[in-house]
């Protein structure tokens, strides 16, 4: 059996044109005989939390953006965040990284800088990705993927279109591979 991916990034690969995935980086949430599935985290939308909001509660400011988390069960919440204070009640998808979907974490967050004794990061996902049996695996043995380890300061990087880039890097670090766009080939 191919090693659990919960926890992992998955990275697509140049090659990848599929508009739900190209240049994306998905989170892990889930990976067992069932399937798997998980959070793209570098598509915001151009809905801000704020505008997705009921007026009338009581809640403070955040024009935050809500990220499309991928094309399945696109009107499904899914809140990522980095809050120790408050994961007592939430599912830890790996160090560092929580996964809730209740209200009371979602305005417990909102209020984190009056709880926490260090920064808390957090973010709003509209949607999942999620493979059928057999499906992830073979598409990583395509090449249509590419595994490391999730790093919650990418998960909550403030510029999310730098995520792909930033795990592009840290794959050819990891693994000592020059990158394909030589800007001299006749050097060689």
């Amino acid at each position: 059996m191919a090693e659990l991916l919960q926890g992992r990034f998955l990275v697509a690969a140049n090659h990848m044109k599929d508009p739900n995935f190209y240049r994306s980086v998905v989170l892990m949430l889930e990976d067992n005989d069932d399937g798997a599935m998980g959070l793209v985290i570098n598509r915001p939308s151009s809905i801000g939390i704020d505008a997705a909001l009921a007026k009338g509660d009581k809640l403070p400011v955040n024009a935050d953006p809500i990220y499309s988390g991928g094309p399945v069960e696109t009107t499904a919440l899914f809140i990522l965040h980095s809050c120790v204070e408050l994961s007592e009640k939430d599912e830890a998808v790996c160090d560092g990284i929580f996964l809730t979907g209740s209200n009371d974490s979602f305005e417990s967050l909102l209020h984190a800088e009056r709880k926490c004794d260090h920064d808390c990061g957090f973010r709003v996902y509209c949607g999942y990705a999620g493979w059928g049996v057999g499906q992830l695996n073979s598409e990583i043995d395509r090449g249509d993927w590419r595994v490391m380890m999730a790093d919650p300061s990418i998960v909550f990087r403030h510029d999310p279109y730098e995520v792909w880039e930033a795990c592009n890097q840290t794959l050819c670090e990891q693994n000592r591979i020059l990158r394909h766009n030589v800007r001299n080939p006749e050097w060689n």
